[in-house]
């Protein structure tokens, strides 16, 4: 297969359906950083992790100021790498040597400088702090796509920033026109 193959998930939404194995999974929305033929990089935007605010976690890691941005639950990105943040954010935030254009809308960024600016004036108008990510190996989740545990749907940076995370699958899956009992399977309810 050719990289576009590939390419063509950078960007776009996986929402789990019923038959997601995984139980970290179940109900998941993931924004894809990344994919091509080695892979894919991904980012859980509807999993709160316990009840964190983006506050507290930077008061925790010695950052003082108000945020500028919606202080949110801080996100349960993933089950890779659980000790590393990963700051998923609008445009108007963009350091060249930190900073991973993702879109025209969007930009993601892993280093302290994005957590620092968060309470500075050249804030990003949006952003969610995701701790830990999402990963698959080569050719893994074509599988799983191939395999009903993913719908794959265009990116809305509106839901991506939605703060109901409670309600976040189900208006992906309404995006699509789909209700979560068309989903379901021999086992039961979604």
């Amino acid at each position: 297969m050719t990289d576009s193959a590939y390419v063509r998930l950078s960007g776009r939404l996986l929402i789990a359906t019923p038959q997601m194995g995984d139980p970290r999974f179940k109900a998941a929305v993931i924004y894809i950083c990344s994919h091509d033929r080695t892979g894919a990089m991904g980012l859980i935007i509807n999993k709160p992790k316990d009840d964190l605010f983006l506050s507290e976690m930077l008061g925790n890691i010695g950052i003082e100021g108000e945020v500028r941005v919606a202080d949110s639950h801080v996100l349960s990105g993933g089950p890779v790498d659980i000790d590393r943040g990963f700051v998923l954010h609008s445009a108007d935030y963009f350091k060249s040597e930190t900073s991973v254009k993702l879109s025209d809308t969007l930009h993601l960024t892993s280093t302290k400088d994005i957590l620092e600016a968060l309470v500075e004036d050249c804030s990003p108008s949006l952003a969610m702090l995701a701790i830990g990510y999402s990963g698959w190996g080569a050719g893994q989740i074509e599988e799983e796509i191939k395999d009903n545990a993913w719908i794959v749907a265009e990116t809305d940076d509106t839901l991506i920033f939605d703060t109901d995370h409670e309600n976040k699958w189900r208006k992906a899956l309404a995006s699509l026109g789909i209700k979560p009992e068309m989903l379901a399977g021999k086992g039961g309810s979604a």
